[in-house]
């Protein structure tokens, strides 16, 4: 039994969590900073690097004291180191070499985007091989895995991401950052009646692109304003989001189709969105032989016991840091492990 405690600040939420082998989640302390960043439509680093430096040492302390065992049983110290925001990085960073100094604890560095898809083993273990659809703010990709801790990019985002262009017609509609949510619930009451492009489309490959959608979406609104008439934000909510939809699924159901899988995982914070995963569902229905397992919905966005996940596989492959471990924040995937 290999118990971690991991350190998670890569942009605006501060995390601590301990889990057990990689699976057992024994606790994850989170706290979220979206309430400061709402009224700039964003994260604000300067902001994000305060509120962390408020919250490691409480969510440390709230981690421990929910988890509930010794610190003699911790047998090492994961830590996000990249990619993320430098100046939250850091807080993060410090907080775990610290612990792991005071208490000689080993420290594993781990990259952020392996969390999220690692996250999934929290629903069930992934079964390999295995492909996941990685969606967030800031990543879009398709990625192939022959075993843990192994990442192929298969396809990923030449410009925005599905995440980005989410707050992007967030901010268009007036909605609060993040606006991924207001969206999602916007489209389950509105209609699909306006058939937004779909960019490289007819193009070979598992590659996307979000930017000319979202400059549709803007042109859609801004005529309409121009010629004095009303969209109902419902119904293009539900149609901007049928179109990420259909690029997300398309370029999955062609990987499918190429790399015979046995688990397909959907991550990131977007994998929390209703209507992607009710069409990831349905497609996954066409591949009996690949088990669908999403990443739990509280485990989709930013936190600590998705860095304990992934930092499980680097303890296994002996993947450590010594304590002069810098942030790294344009760290590449699939790095998992050091340059």
């Amino acid at each position: 039994m290999t118990t971690l405690i991991a350190f998670e600040s890569s942009a605006d939420e501060t995390s601590v969590a301990i889990v057990k082998d990689g699976r057992t989640v024994l606790s994850n302390a989170v706290a979220t900073q979206i309430n400061s960043h709402q009224r700039f439509g964003g994260i604000v680093p300067e902001v994000a690097s305060r509120h962390h430096l408020e919250w490691i040492t409480k969510t440390l302390d709230i981690a421990l004291a929910d988890a509930d065992i010794a610190v003699e049983d911790i047998d090492a110290v994961a830590v996000t180191y990249g990619p993320g925001l430098v100046g939250s990085l850091l807080v993060g960073l410090m907080g775990a070499k610290t612990f792991a100094l005071a208490h000689d604890l080993p420290l594993i560095p781990v990259n952020h985007l392996a969390g999220h898809i690692a996250a999934a083993n929290f629903n069930q273990p992934i079964i390999y091989p295995a492909l996941a659809l990685m969606v967030s703010g800031g990543h879009t990709e398709l990625v192939l895995m022959n075993h843990a801790n192994d990442f192929q990019i298969l396809g990923e985002t030449f410009d925005d991401a599905a995440g980005e262009s989410y707050d992007k017609v967030g901010r268009l509609l007036d909605l609060p950052y993040p606006a991924g949510k207001a969206i999602d619930e916007m489209a389950q009451k509105g209609q699909v009646t306006i058939a937004f492009p779909q960019a490289m489309a007819k193009e070979a490959g598992y590659n996307f692109s979000f930017s000319g959608l979202k400059s549709a979406v803007i042109n859609q609104v801004h005529n309409a304003e121009q010629r004095d008439e009303t969209i109902n934000p419902e119904d293009l909510a539900a149609s901007f989001q049928a179109a990420v939809i259909k690029a997300l699924v398309e370029r999955t159901g062609r990987a499918l189709r190429d790399f015979p899988v046995k688990s397909f995982v959907l991550a990131g914070g977007v994998a929390a969105n209703s209507g992607l995963r009710s069409a990831l569902a349905e497609l996954l229905e066409d591949f009996p032989e690949t088990e669908f397992i999403p990443v739990p919905k509280q485990y989709t966005g930013d936190n600590a016991a998705m860095i304990g996940a992934a930092g499980y596989w680097n303890f296994q492959d002996g993947i450590f840091a010594d304590l002069d471990l810098n942030t790294n924040p344009g760290l590449d995937f699939p790095l998992a492990n050091l340059d």
